[in-house]
Formats: structure tokens, sequence, C-alpha cells
């Protein structure tokens, strides 16, 4: 533990609110730099719908945090992460359950384990109350209170960004890794185009997927079919009309995504000359272009039936989802307006957010904004120069995507995918290096981690 007497401003102590993953998270690195912090956490006095216990890091909806894998995103997340000496990943691994690839974890053992290291810990010091204010805060000060912020303090969040900052779902399509889509049968167009004379995909800013009356009938019954998840007990089933659901469309008739999302006119198909029956369009998720999004195919079916009924789609046959589509309660800020890049508040430079609030999903990616806040933080503190991990790094992706202003229009959650990931830089490779690219998806996704881990460990060194 350094000394961190060098600036005066460090003599104050520093305000954590929640002790989920991330705050938790925050609170143990911050003390490990040899700041003091007050850690608060309302459980124990108010409690929330979905959490059980008072236990720091309780795990609400799932025990798994994601794919091992080397060769993965989420693999990727967890390695960085674990160079930066994270505390909620180590107790993870020590709770671990057999899971696959994933990372299984014993709720009851992790959530003891997160809670004894915080208690333990001298620079931390917990407090249980409710925070129902900003103003009840002082600075420098870290929000990590979630998607299930006490009401009084989201209306003090509202009050202090401004009108519609939150967003009360998440309103999720699936995305789709662009090299899978067929483009033999899915064609580049915006709506009324003139009609091109051969499938260019150089044409548009979206892919259109044709249907005919038979496929269409048959999608939309295989909808209708799908197993359902059922929304908790503490979940509304009333719906914005902007993020309906495509099964809550069908449901008000077989003819309604025809009218909505699915609306074929003035998308006329460069094989024919003509409108299909139905289109699903996809439209470009990255500045990159390697991932796309299913557009109005928000959704509560099943993960295993989306992908089977995704699939029926025209032109996704073979589709590679990057991320399943979902819609469930949620609270988070538009990060990439009301956010600086540090994450904190364009209107309080002192007063920071970190976890899912800040529009990630996952429960590690969560944990790792929490760890990111602490470093930001304290390189303000310390007067150092802003120094995010490198953009090629599974870090330094998630925090680009949720602070890209390209992605502040219709802004949603995010966890890590190969998606965030930059692409490769082919220019310097050979005809041969190139050909084996495109046709071998996993040695282009070996090259990305590699060259992720390249980026990281050289940041590393200096921060």
């Amino acid at each position: 533990m350094r000394s961190v007497e060098k600036n005066s401003l460090l003599n104050k102590t520093i305000t954590v609110v929640g002790a989920g993953l991330a705050g938790s998270e925050c609170a143990l690195q911050l003390a490990d730099l040899g700041y003091k912090v007050d850690l608060i956490e309302m459980r124990g006095v108010k409690q929330t719908p979905a959490h059980k216990t008072d236990h720091f890091a309780e795990l609400v909806c799932s025990n798994s945090f994601g794919s091992m894998g080397e060769i993965s995103g989420p693999g990727q997340l967890k390695w960085e992460a674990e160079k930066l000496n994270s505390y909620i990943l180590k107790h993870a691994k020590a709770a671990f359950v057999p899971a696959g690839q994933a990372l299984g974890i014993d709720r009851e053992r992790f959530a003891q384990a997160v809670t004894d290291e915080v208690n333990k810990n001298p620079n931390i010091t917990v407090k249980r109350e409710v925070v129902t204010s900003l103003d009840q805060i002082p600075r420098p000060a870290v929000i990590a209170t979630g998607p299930l912020t006490d009401e009084a303090l989201a209306q003090s969040l509202q009050k202090h960004f401004g009108d519609e900052f939150l967003y009360f779902f998440d309103a999720i399509a699936p995305i789709i890794d662009a090299d899978s889509i067929n483009t033999d049968i899915a064609w580049k167009a915006n709506r009324y185009d003139k009609v091109a004379e051969t499938i260019d995909a150089s044409q548009g800013d979206y892919y259109n997927c044709p249907m005919n009356k038979e496929q269409y009938n048959a999608f939309i019954q295989a909808i209708t079919d799908a197993k359902k998840i059922e929304p908790k007990h503490f979940e509304t089933t009333d719906f914005f009309e902007g993020c309906m659901p495509i099964e809550a469309m069908v449901e008000r008739g077989p003819q309604t995504p025809r009218f909505g999302p699915m609306k074929p006119v003035g998308l006329d198909d460069p094989k024919t000359g003509k409108y299909p029956y139905a289109v699903v369009q996809l439209r470009q998720d990255n500045k990159e272009g390697t991932a796309y999004n299913i557009v109005g195919f928000q959704t509560r079916m099943a993960y295993g039936e989306q992908t089977r009924v995704f699939r029926m789609i025209p032109g996704l046959e073979n589709a590679e989802f990057l991320k399943l589509g979902s819609i469930h309660r949620n609270m988070y800020i538009n990060s990439p307006r009301r956010l600086n890049k540090d994450l904190s508040s364009k209107n309080d430079p002192f007063l920071f957010f970190a976890g899912q609030i800040t529009g990630v999903e996952g429960y590690f990616e969560s944990t790792c904004i929490g760890l990111l806040v602490a470093k930001f933080l304290d390189q303000k503190l310390m007067d150092q120069q802003f120094s995010p991990p490198p953009r090629a790094s599974a870090l330094g992706s998630l925090v680009e995507a949720i602070t890209d202003n390209y992605r502040a229009d219709g802004f949603q959650p995010t966890n890590i995918n190969f998606a965030l990931l930059p692409p490769l830089n082919t220019d310097a490779m050979d005809a041969d290096m190139k050909k084996q690219i495109k046709t071998d998806k996993k040695l282009k996704k070996t090259l990305q981690i590699k060259k992720a881990q390249e980026a990281f460990t050289t940041w590393a060194e200096y921060n």
C-alpha cells in the first residue's frame, strides 16, 4: 500500500455508494492505493426487490461470470482484470463451481468472502444507510448503485443530469457477427434507394433480409410457439412502444410486424426489382462495421429459442450471435452524453459512476468498470494525465463502448464481445494471410486477442 500524502486533496475520504460488484471492487482498489473509503450500502436498512441478503456483491440473476475461454471477449476481460489484481475475480475463482468453460460461482461463499474482505480492510468504513440525494454525498464520490438504485436517489440523479437521462428498460436487440451474414441473400440498401442491378454490399446502411409469404408465416408461428422468459415479480409487463418485444407485437396480430420493423415498402430486392412480402433489417452496431443488430427485435424469448428462430431469417441461416436479445427492468445513464471519458459527470468532475448504471451489462463487466474508476479517480486526484487502457484491449474497448458519442443516440447496455474490439489492420499482411483470416474465424480472433494482450501489457507497466 503506497502513501498518498503527495496531494492535499487526498486527505479527503472517498465515498463509494453501493456495495455490489462494482462498488466493492472500487472500494478495495482505492483502499489498496492508500485512500480512506466510506462504503455506503442501503441493504441492511432497506432491501431491494431482487436481493435476498445484505452481503456485498450478492449475485442475483445468475451464478456465472461468463466464459473463461482464452479466445473469447469475456476470457480476455478476465485476463486483463487479473493483471490488475481484481479482488472480485480472486474471490470468484475461490468460490468456483463446475460450469464448463464458464466461471460458475457458489453465490453464498462468494458474497460472504467479499463481505469479509471489505470489512477487514482498515481503510474502508462501511456505513449502512440510504442515500436519497447527491447533496448527501461529499466529493470525491463514486456512484455504483446499479439498476435497482433507490427511487429517491434516482430522482436526484435525474435532477443532476437533466430530464430523460435514465432508461428504465434494457431494450436490446440481438447482435450478429457481420462475417456470418449471407450476402448472397441479404443486400445493403436504405428504404426507397434506387434499385441496384446487382447485390452490392457497399450500397446503403442496412442489410435487408427478404421473406416471402410462406417464410413470414412460418417465422411468426415460430415466435408464437417459442418459450418466453417470464418477468420477475418486481418487473412490469408494460412496455414502451419504442421497445416493444417482437412477440408482443405478434400478439397484437400476426401481420403487425409487417407494418412495423418488418415493413418491406421501399426496400426493393435487387434480384426481383420488387419489395418482398416482409423484410428484416440489420443495422450497423459499431463504427467498425463488424457487428449488426436485428432492428426492432427486442425479445423475451429464451436464448436457445432465439438462436433457432432467428436463423429462420433468410440470410441469417448461419448467423453467429455476438449477443442475444432481452428486455428487462433496468436503469442506466446515457453515458456517452452525460459522462466524461474517465466516467465522471460532465456536470461534476469529482462525481464518478461505476458498474451497471454506466451502461455495461454482465456481472464481470460491471466489476471491471468499478476497478477502472478507482484508477481514473486516482489519476485525477494525483494530477496525472488521464490514461485509460488501450483501445485494443478488452477493458479499453469496454470503456470506449460506453463513452463513444457515436453510440449516444439509442444508447444500449453492452457486454464484452469481439465486436467491441477494433478490427485487425490487414494493410501490412500478405494476400495469403488476408485470405486465411477471412476464412478462419478462430485465427482472426486469436490475432485480436494477441494484439489486446500486447497492448494491455505495455499499458499496465506504466499504470
